[in-house]
Order: structure tokens, then C-alpha cells, then sequence
């Protein structure tokens, strides 16, 4: 019997999800260190569009490359001390950039946010697995999504405010400050998430799992393309979808901004659903329902039909659809490395398989990105869809290879 399906106490359950979920936002609010700033930044450093741009690219490359990297890590040291390490590295990154007088500091500043949101992932999944017990990891999952949009939501509000009022090097300590009190936090509930090495480095029949035995897995490949496609349609909306309902529907800068934050809205109550509905176990049918609507929401934009009435509903409909296939995504992953590996490789499953949502994210702006110089809008809605749908066809073979 592994240890997370023996039975445990709800408050020991529920307090390392709480913890996880807690960094996990701390996490995501990292990815907007910088671009709430980019104004400032622009105007004081005399940087286009393009040049602050290329910071974003730094971050997602350096936490795919991490990200790959920290899985192993985890395993070989535990999470307590990954998270630690990443988190330093955010309180590194905030004081760099509050130092910064130009773009080289800008990107070092980028570079130290990505390598600190590496490690999340492949040390968040890991202690869920390991330590929340199995009639409860789908709500885990759920919160751990959640809180990751939470971070996002918390991000700009609170980076735009200090500025506006400080400037933005007293924003960029603010944010210091906020990874201090991370810090603080994980250390002060660090046996929430303790975890004996000793009793992971083996498959349960007591055979040493060899590092890179899980690439020789068809499922663990195929989840590395789920996470890529289904981050590069999300990315695309993300990036996208303003200028592309300003030019189909005709909004207003407002308004378009307004639809955008229904599909994030609809994500997160998405989110919160699908942490119910993995519980019954059909993860794959689920997923495949779920971004089967999205696909066809994403369509029926696309055909520039529906009445401008009817846009947020619908934005929302895409991101609530995308949202109910979060946690049934997280335990799909779970079941191809348990399948094989027992608990031995969760770190360096998950942190190889989510590299491939950072892949995702610094992609998508090129895929999609001469389809918008072009005018091609509708283009764009389709090949969201159609990510969308290769996603499907994806996460149905992860069962049987």
C-alpha cells in the first residue's frame, strides 16, 4: 500500500494542501514580477515592446530547462529543500530587479523568477502525491490550480499599486517581501510536507528505478505533448484574445479586456468543479469531454456568428470547459508514473511532463503571432481549437501506451 492511500487524519490532508497551494500562488504571482511593470520599466529605460518581450522568453525558457532538471533534484533531496531553494531565488530576483539600470539587469532579474518557478511543480506534485491521501487528491489538485490563478489575479494589483504610489523598484522589494514571507511560512509548517527520502528511491518490489528509465515511457512523451498543446491554446488566448475581439466583434479596449478576465474567471470556477469530478476516476473521458467543448466554443468564435451580446458567455464557457480538465490532467499524469515507477520518479516525471507547459507558454507567441501580423483572427480562434482537439487525442492514448 503506498502512503498516500493510507488512511489520514482530513487536517493533516488538508494542511499540506493548503501549504502547497500557498507557494503554488506565490509561484504564479513570480510570473508577473515584470510585465505589471513594463511601463515604467519602457519609459525609464528607453525599451521597446520587443526588448521587455524578450524578458518573458527568458523566464519560460530557463523554468522549461529548470523544470526538466528539478524533478530530479526533488527526488534525490526532497521537496522542503527544492521549494527553499526556488523561493530564495524569488527573493533574489525581486531585489535584482529593484537594482536594475538596464535591460541586461531586467533579464537576470527574469532569469532568477524563471529558475525559482522550476522547481513548483515537480515539488508540488510530489508531496500531493505522496502525502494527501487518495480520496482527496483531486480536491489537492483543484486547490493547487486555484491558487496558481489566485497568484496571477494578485500579481498586477498589487505590483501596480506599490508602483503608482512608491515607484517600481519599491514594487519590485514588495514582491521580495512577499517571497520573505513565503519563506517564512514553509519553514515555520515544514513537516506538512516532510518527506522520507528513503522510502521513495525504490519501485515496490525493491528494484533501484534508473534516472532516465521514464523517457523510455510512450505515456510519460505523450503528457509532455498534452501539457505543450494545451498551454499553447491557453497561451494564445492569453496573449491574444484582446486584439482579436477588438477586430472580429468590434470591442473596445475595455470590453475586450473584460472577456479576457471572464475566461480566467471561468477557469478558475472550472477548476474548482473539476477537483469534484476527478474523483470519479474516469480522468481521460473526462478531459476529453471537457476540451471538446472548449474546441467547439473556441469554433463557434471563430465563425465571427455569435452576437456581440453573447462574447463573454462564451469566453467563459472556453475557460470554465478548460478549467473542469485541470485536476483529471494533474492525476493522468500521476497514473502513467505510479503505472510504471511506483512513487520512485515522481519528481522527475512531473517536472519533465510540465516542462512542457513552459514550452507551451514560450511558444505560443510564435506560433500564433504571424497569424496576428497578418490579420488572420479567425485563424488564430481555429488553431486554438485545434490544439485543443490534438490535446484529446492525446490524453485518450495516455491509457494505453
Amino acid at each position: 500500500m503506498t502512503t498516500n492511500t493510507l488512511p489520514r487524519p482530513a487536517a493533516g490532508d488538508l494542511e499540506t494542501i493548503a501549504l502547497i497551494g500557498f507557494v503554488h500562488g506565490v509561484s504564479h504571482f513570480f510570473h508577473l514580477l515584470l510585465p505589471p511593470l513594463f511601463p515604467w520599466l519602457m519609459a525609464d529605460f528607453g525599451l521597446s515592446f520587443t526588448a521587455v518581450g524578450v524578458t518573458m522568453t527568458v523566464f519560460f525558457v530557463i523554468s522549461g530547462i529548470g523544470q526538466a532538471a528539478a524533478g530530479f533534484f526533488v527526488d534525490r533531496f526532497g521537496a522542503f529543500r527544492v521549494l527553499f531553494a526556488g523561493i530564495c531565488c524569488f527573493v533574489l530576483a525581486g531585489i535584482t530587479l529593484h537594482f536594475a539600470s538596464g535591460l541586461a539587469w531586467l533579464i537576470a532579474a527574469a532569469a532568477l523568477a524563471g529558475l525559482g518557478n522550476s522547481v513548483f511543480h515537480p515539488a508540488d506534485f510530489t508531496v500531493l502525491n505522496r502525502r494527501v491521501s487518495q480520496p482527496r487528491l483531486g480536491h489537492a489538485f483543484s486547490v493547487h490550480g486555484l491558487s496558481g490563478n489566485l497568484g496571477w489575479a494578485a500579481a498586477p494589483v498589487f505590483m501596480t499599486g506599490i508602483a503608482a504610489v512608491a515607484g517600481w523598484r519599491e514594487a519590485a522589494l514588495g514582491a521580495s517581501v512577499v517571497a520573505v514571507v513565503a519563506l517564512g511560512v514553509l519553514s515555520w509548517r515544514r513537516q506538512a510536507i516532510a518527506d522520507p527520502l528513503a522510502e521513495h528511491t525504490a519501485k515496490p518490489g525493491g528494484e533501484a528505478v534508473p534516472p532516465l528509465a521514464f523517457l523510455r515511457v510512450p505515456a510519460v512523451w505523450l503528457c509532455f505533448l498534452f501539457f505543450f498543446l494545451i498551454t499553447a491554446a491557453f497561451g494564445a488566448i492569453q496573449n491574444f484574445a484582446t486584439p482579436i475581439l477588438q477586430a472580429l466583434y468590434a470591442f473596445s479596449l475595455a470590453s475586450a479586456a473584460t472577456a479576457l478576465s471572464t475566461y480566467l474567471l471561468g477557469g478558475a470556477a472550472g477548476i474548482v468543479l473539476g477537483g469534484f469530478l476527478a474523483q470519479k476516476n474516469a480522468h481521460d473521458g473526462l478531459i476529453a469531454g471537457a476540451l471538446g467543448l472548449a474546441a467547439l466554443f473556441a469554433l463557434l468564435l471563430a465563425s465571427g456568428l455569435p452576437p456581440a451580446w453573447s462574447i463573454l458567455p462564451l469566453m467563459g464557457l472556453i475557460g470554465f470547459c478548460t478549467g473542469v480538465a485541470g485536476p483529471s490532467r494533474d492525476l493522468l499524469v500521476r497514473r502513467a508514473a505510479t503505472a510504471r515507477f511506483g512513487q520512485a520518479a515522481f519528481g522527475r516525471i512531473y517536472g519533465f511532463v510540465y516542462s512542457g507547459l513552459d514550452l507551451g507558454l514560450a511558444t505560443a507567441p510564435l506560433i500564433f503571432g504571424r497569424l496576428m501580423d497578418s490579420g488572420n483572427f479567425s485563424g488564430v480562434l481555429l488553431g486554438i481549437a485545434i490544439f485543443q482537439a490534438l490535446a484529446i487525442f492525446t490524453a485518450l492514448r495516455v491509457g494505453k501506451a
